[in-house]
This record gives C-alpha cells, sequence and structure tokens, in this order.
C-alpha cells in the first residue's frame, strides 16, 4: 500500500452511492519507471486458546525499458483459528475458524512520452475459512435446559454444529487507468471490470429443528438430520468513467467534471438439503410438493439481479483571497435494478404451497451537491464550514417465507417489495491548526447529519426472512477531537475521541385485524440508530532511540475504545426468550426453565496493542502483542428465526502475540 485516505463526511458528490458518513480509499503503489526493487515480508503469531497463522509477502518492481515498468506483488495469510465448535456427541473440534488467504496484483505502467500515462491492472484473490468467529450464546439444540437430551453448556468462544462451515471467495479486478495531459487540461478515463464468486455453508441445523422439531413437532429422527445451508453468489460488474480536471496547485481554481457508467449482474441462490426428510415424513402438510426444489430441499430460493447505474458529476474550488476558499460541486445519478425471484421448498413456498415467482424492479434519480468554506485564520489555524449530501441507492426486498410467519408477521413485514433511496444532508464546521512550529497539530469538528428514509434492516419476526424498511427521519449529531504531536525526536504521540448520538426521528406501526396498532420491530422515535457507538477514542504514542548508528529501536503502543451499541433496529426489545412460546420445549423438553435472558446490546470495549522492533536500513523486525488484556469483544449479534433458534455474538480475536520482518531493497 501506499497510503490509506480517510474522507469523513458525505462524499456522493465525487464517489456516488454508499458514502454517506465517509469514504476509505486503499492507494496501492504504482510501478516505478527506471526502479528495479524487492521488497517482502514474514510474520508468524499465535493466539492464546487458538492455534498459528502468519503471512508472507513479496513484490518486484523492474523497469521494461525506459518508458515502461512492471510491478508485481503476490501474499498468503494464513489466519489462526480460536472458535472450538462442540459436535452432537460431545466432542469439540479445535479452531474451526482456520483459514487461507492468497492473491496477487500485477500493474504495468506504460509513459511514452510526459502526457500520456496507461496503467493497466490485474487483482486476484482467494479466501477458504473454515468457519466462523462466533460464540452461541444459545442454541436449540444444546443448551443447559433440556432434561431428554443431553444438557450443553457452551464455553466463552464456543459453538455447536453438526457439519462443517466452509467459506470460499474468489474475487478477480481487471481494470485500466490512462491520463493525457493537454497542458493545464488533464483526461483521466478508468475502465474496471469484477467477478467475484461466493460459496458458503452453515449449519442450519438449529434454524430447521427449530421449525420440524419446534413448531412441526416432527421427532428427533427429524430435526436431528444434518442441515446444511448453501449460498452461493456470482456478481459480475462493469464500471466506465470519464474525468476532466484543470487547474495547478498555485492556481486560483481547480475543477474536475466528468461522467460515470456501471452495470452489474448477481446470481443468488441458497438450498437447505435435509437428506433423507422426505423419506422420514412421506405424507402430510409438512412434506414439500417440490415444484422446483429438488428432493429433500426444505427451502430453494433463485434470484437474478440487474443493476445499471448512471452519473454526472462536477466540483470546483476557488480561492476568493489568500486566505478564502470556497467549493461546491454536484452530482446527478440515475439508477435502475430489476429482479427476478423465485422461492421454493416447505419453507419457501407460498400460502397455497405454490412456488414463489416474485419479480420487482424499482428505480431513481437524485442529486448530490457539497458546499465547502474554508478562512485562514493565521498561517498554521484554518476554520472549515461543509453542507454536503450522500445517499445510499434503493432496492427490492424478497417476499417472505409465509408458511413459517404468524398471522401478524405477515401484516407487518408483508407488501413491501421496494425500499427506496436513503439520503442523508450533512452540517459540519471545524478547525484544523499546526502547533509547536509543524511538529503537532489540532483538529476539532462539529456535526449534524439529518437522514431521509432510513434504510433499517429488520428479522422478520417468526418468517426468518430480513426486510429492509424506509424509516422517514433519523439524525446524527456530535463531535470529534484530535490532537498529535512530535515532542522530541524520540517520542510522539496521538490522541483522539468523537461523540455521537445517532437516533431515529419517526416511528413505524402495523394495524392487525382487530385494530391493534404496535411500534413495527422497535422503529420508534428516540431509539438509537444501529451500530453507532456513542462514544470511541484511541491513543497511539511511539518512542523511538537509536541503538548503533544507523540502527534505531522503538517502542509503539495504541489502544482503542469502541462504545456499546445495537446490531440492527429493535434489537432494545430482545433479552428475554420465551422457550415455550414455539414449540422449543418439544426439543429436549421439558424444560428445566421456561425463559432465557441475555443482552443483545453489544457491551462496550478496549484493545491495546504493543510493538517492539528494530529499524536498521532497508530491514525492520518487530515482535508484537495484539489485545494484549484479551478483551473478548462482541461485534455483532447474531440471530436466527427471530431468536427463536439460536443465538450468537460475532467476536474479536483473542491475545496475541507474533514476530514479523520486513525488507526492501
Amino acid at each position: 500500500m501506499n497510503r490509506v485516505e480517510v474522507l469523513r463526511g458525505p462524499q456522493g458528490t465525487l464517489f456516488g452511492s454508499g458514502s454517506e458518513s465517509g469514504t476509505v480509499r486503499y492507494i496501492t503503489n504504482q510501478p516505478e519507471l527506471g526502479a528495479t526493487r524487492f521488497f517482502g515480508e514474514l510474520a508468524g503469531s499465535t493466539i492464546s486458546g487458538g492455534n498459528q497463522g502468519g503471512n508472507a509477502k513479496f513484490g518486484i518492481n523492474a523497469p521494461l525499458g525506459s518508458t515502461a515498468a512492471l510491478r508485481i506483488v503476490g501474499y498468503y495469510d494464513r489466519f489462526a483459528g480460536y472458535t472450538d465448535a462442540v459436535q452432537p456427541n460431545l466432542s469439540v473440534k479445535k479452531d474451526v475458524n482456520t483459514g487461507d488467504r492468497t492473491g496477487v496484483r500485477a500493474a504495468v505502467e506504460i509513459a511514452p512520452d510526459d502526457r500520456l500515462t496507461i496503467i493497466p491492472r490485474l487483482v486476484y484473490q482467494k479466501v477458504k475459512m473454515d468457519g466462523w468467529n462466533r460464540r452461541d450464546a444459545f442454541n436449540i439444540l444444546a443448551n443447559p435446559f433440556t432434561t431428554t437430551r443431553p444438557p450443553v453448556r457452551l464455553g466463552e468462544r464456543q459453538i455447536f454444529t453438526q457439519i462443517d462451515e466452509p467459506f470460499n471467495d474468489k474475487f478477480f479486478l481487471g481494470d485500466v487507468n490512462a491520463r493525457y495531459n493537454f497542458g493545464d487540461v488533464a483526461l483521466t478515463s478508468v475502465t474496471s471490470y469484477t467477478h467475484r464468486d461466493i460459496d458458503v455453508v452453515r449449519d442450519a441445523g438449529a434454524l430447521t429443528s427449530s421449525i420440524t422439531g419446534g413448531s412441526f413437532g416432527l421427532p428427533p429422527s427429524v430435526y436431528n438430520l444434518n442441515s446444511p445451508l448453501d449460498d452461493a453468489t456470482k456478481a459480475n460488474a462493469w464500471t466506465q468513467e470519464l474525468r476532466l480536471s484543470g487547474g495547478k496547485a498555485d492556481s486560483r481554481f481547480n475543477w474536475v467534471v466528468g461522467g460515470f457508467y456501471g452495470n452489474s449482474k448477481r446470481a443468488y441462490s441458497q438450498q437447505l438439503l435435509v437428506s433423507g426428510y422426505e423419506a422420514l415424513v412421506p405424507s402430510g402438510d409438512f412434506v414439500n410438493t417440490r415444484t422446483v426444489a429438488p428432493r429433500d430441499v426444505l427451502f430453494y430460493s433463485n434470484l437474478h439481479y440487474k443493476l445499471d447505474q448512471f452519473a454526472l458529476f462536477g466540483e470546483g474550488t476557488l480561492a476568493v483571497t489568500d486566505k478564502f476558499n470556497l467549493t461546491a460541486g454536484l452530482r446527478y445519478y440515475h439508477f435502475s435494478e430489476d429482479k427476478e425471484q423465485i422461492f421454493d421448498g416447505i419453507f419457501g413456498a407460498g400460502a397455497n404451497g405454490k412456488p414463489q415467482s416474485q419479480p420487482g424492479s424499482t428505480k431513481a434519480d437524485g442529486i448530490a451537491p457539497r458546499f465547502i468554506a474554508s478562512y485562514k485564520v493565521t498561517d498554521s489555524t484554518n476554520l472549515n464550514a461543509q453542507v454536503s449530501k450522500g445517499f445510499r441507492l434503493g432496492g427490492v426486498n424478497d417476499p417472505l417465507n409465509v408458511n413459517l410467519c404468524t398471522a401478524q408477521d405477515k401484516v407487518t413485514f408483508g407488501g413491501r417489495e421496494n425500499w427506496k433511496d436513503e439520503k442523508a444532508w450533512n452540517y459540519e464546521i471545524g478547525s484544523k491548526s499546526r502547533l509547536f512550529g509543524g511538529r503537532g497539530s489540532f483538529n476539532l469538528s462539529a456535526f449534524y447529519v439529518d437522514i431521509n428514509d432510513l434504510q433499517a434492516t429488520v428479522t422478520a419476526g417468526s418468517c426468518s426472512s430480513r426486510v429492509i424498511f424506509n424509516v422517514p427521519r433519523a439524525r446524527s449529531v456530535g463531535g470529534e477531537v484530535e490532537f498529535a504531536a512530535a515532542v522530541n525526536d524520540h517520542f510522539d504521540f496521538s490522541v483522539s475521541g468523537s461523540y455521537n448520538d445517532a437516533t431515529l426521528r419517526s416511528t413505524l406501526t402495523s394495524t392487525d385485524a382487530n385494530g391493534v396498532v404496535t411500534v413495527v420491530s422497535g422503529i420508534q422515535s428516540g431509539k438509537r440508530l444501529p451500530s453507532v457507538p456513542k462514544v470511541q477514542a484511541a491513543l497511539a504514542a511511539t518512542y523511538q532511540q537509536p541503538i548503533t548508528p544507523g540502527m534505531n529501536g522503538y517502542l509503539s503502543a495504541t489502544y482503542n475504545h469502541i462504545g456499546s451499541r445495537f446490531t440492527q433496529v429493535g434489537d432494545d426489545l430482545l433479552g428475554t426468550l420465551n422457550l415455550n412460546s414455539f414449540g422449543a420445549s418439544t426439543i429436549g423438553g421439558p424444560l428445566t426453565q421456561s425463559t432465557f435472558r441475555y443482552n443483545a446490546e453489544l457491551p462496550a470495549y478496549d484493545l491495546i496493542n504493543l510493538r517492539l522492533g528494530v529499524r536498521h536500513g532497508n530491514w525492520d523486525i518487530a515482535l508484537f502483542g495484539n489485545n494484549l488484556t484479551d478483551e473478548h469483544a462482541l461485534l455483532a449479534l447474531d440471530q436466527e428465526r427471530g431468536t427463536r433458534a439460536r443465538i450468537g455474538f460475532l467476536t474479536n480475536q483473542p491475545r496475541t502475540f507474533g514476530i514479523t520482518t520486513r525488507l526492501d531493497f
């Protein structure tokens, strides 16, 4: 990597959809003309309570004559595992979330003269994981409340599975970046093609048994069957962007205008194969009519998406005076999406037992402006004010699994075929200052974000579906502060913190057949937005000291604090599971207790990392320790069938120690 750029606030004007709260840009190193370089990295690590991992990276930059150069980078990562899987016979598979990542990136820079530069690039990556970084808090097939099944009490980093859960992800990117300078004006063309092939197998035993055993009341010979749920995704996308830019570093006016077109196609399918089901349940209401689904496939879906995007954009910065700059930008966008959907199987078919075929489409257009004013108070302090708009494209919801829904859930979550664009207006003021003769900096900002048609993902109760709702109003208000200083030639540090109060400003309700009005999935004015911690803080410090001429020793430490948060809208309503409300007592019952209590709010956590190393010329070797306090952070709530089947949490990596070496010559 050359650098990572963090652009805060909505960046919709130049970067388009999905950049409402900011954009992170990963800038890779480009080929260097006339230079021969070799570089590499080798690292190994071990996880407390887990196994060993490591990585190896190697690259080369080589000239191809005087007007071209080649840069190739290859890498391999071994991800150490730390999650253990309890099996039905109560044996334990260790470290099931071990995995591998392999990749290569190759680029050629062709510069026949000082005006034209062409850089074609190819990127390929393959990820293979054996399992997931989660823990199970409750599993309908493995819990301590049973009397007719062996009680199971799962440990802090344990899950319950009957089958393996492999994950495979293959990614290919090919792009061409061409730039031609017409004096003070430059034309840039970026053409890219991506292909991605993902296959995920999940153990849906808890989900399936909660229906076949809990809801249907079928015997253990049926609900104990293996239930692999296979998710397969194939996606292709073409994009083309053209930009004209003008102005120089010392110019009073710099500008960029351009156009963007994107076309993407995605095929997504799911199959829940419960081998032997139809032989054990030969007739009756609990047998799949199998119009489309293969034998023993209780849930089948086949979906095809086609998305087209078109945009025109422009932005300019005018130096009104030597101290006052104005920036204005605008993006016009239009998109359309078509979706074909087929659902079948006893879980996925319609209320009449026939396959659900629900084509859908959506389209929209809009504008995303941005205005920035910057005033230089002194040579070391700037004041900034910004008004900008970001957006996320709308889409088409999947149909509900109506055979699994209660009557009320059909009313509450049904009839929502599409969701609309989400729009966010950001109002921000701040200052940036250089201190101590350039050895320090102090940045301060405050913001208010007004969100319209917030896209909220909710779990559709008993339906074992997820639906995206549009919440008319939401808002986020807060501030950020950063301070950094190089105290002397040996010691530097930085500290930052932020506060974000993000809440809903609308309430969604549902009315049942008796006229009773209820709030939908906790979407109520005043409730917190999901995934947003109120408080975050970070501290980093480095001390370095010469050991011998040309050799420096260093010690670096980082501290990160992430506040509490919720995973989805409505999770604040969770916390108590009635074990008898959906027939769960038929699995391992009678149960020793009728309720299970848990905390759906993800607690705050703190991470401390340390690095001790030596640098000399073109090499660097270091010992490192990550998550030194072995903090067990909960990253997301991971539930099945609205918590009825399984309640789990995605977790972070435990305490890790390792050594890494870098070479550049």
